[in-house]
């Protein structure tokens, strides 16, 4: 396969060594920090988060779907919403019909996903259990109906740009968004449990 991306030879080998979605993963979760923006808020490009070996979420999720893009795949984001507590978003790709999902998260769960789920839905379902802020409580509420294929920004250089990209998030957050609890059923959540909870939270880096 050409480097038709703009990378450098030494992005272009970084990426192209990784030859499966969970090589993406493993990645991600060894060779990449956790970026607690400790200098103030960033949006950093896959190749800042290359060049800085660090990436947050949403920083983490395009060097992913940057990532999956060099194996073939779409560049695909999906947005998970959540109420108090932060968005959380995923790389995803198919293999054979069936969906799953490359994600940097600081929590445990909600990170890889087998392309085994059938649909959308069911691979956002998937993060429930998973998905809940420190004081215990399951706060994912909807996620984006359709993915965002990241191609549309080729042209703003989303790839290799030497700036923050922010314009990303914002035109993802202003997609349409399909709830996953009906009013009952988020009245009716109870809080988490105590063992997957502290689960969750191994390895987790503190801001």
């Amino acid at each position: 396969m050409r480097n038709e991306f703009g990378l450098d030879a030494k992005e272009w080998r970084t990426l192209r060594a990784l030859k499966r979605p969970g090589d993406v993963q493993r990645f991600l979760d060894e060779e990449i920090a956790y970026n607690i923006e400790p200098d103030g808020p960033t949006c950093l490009s896959p190749r800042q988060a290359l060049r800085q070996t660090r990436a947050h979420c949403m920083e983490g999720a395009m060097l992913a779907a940057l990532a999956l893009r060099v194996q073939g795949h779409p560049p695909l984001l999906l947005d998970l919403e959540s109420v108090r507590d932060d968005d959380h978003v995923l790389a995803v790709f198919q293999v054979d019909g069936c969906w799953g999902a490359v994600a940097k998260s600081n929590y445990s769960g909600l990170r890889y996903r087998e392309p085994v789920y059938r649909s959308l839905r069911e691979l956002v379902m998937s993060y429930f259990a998973h998905y809940y802020n420190l004081q215990g409580e399951h706060t994912l509420r909807a996620y984006s109906t359709r993915p965002l294929d990241l191609s549309r920004f080729d042209r703003q250089g989303w790839m290799t740009s030497e700036v923050d990209i922010w314009y990303v998030p914002e035109y993802l957050c202003g997609v349409g968004h399909t709830k996953v609890l009906k009013a009952g059923q988020e009245r009716r959540l109870g809080r988490m449990d105590k063992r997957l909870f502290e689960a969750g939270l191994v390895g987790r880096v503190e801001h």
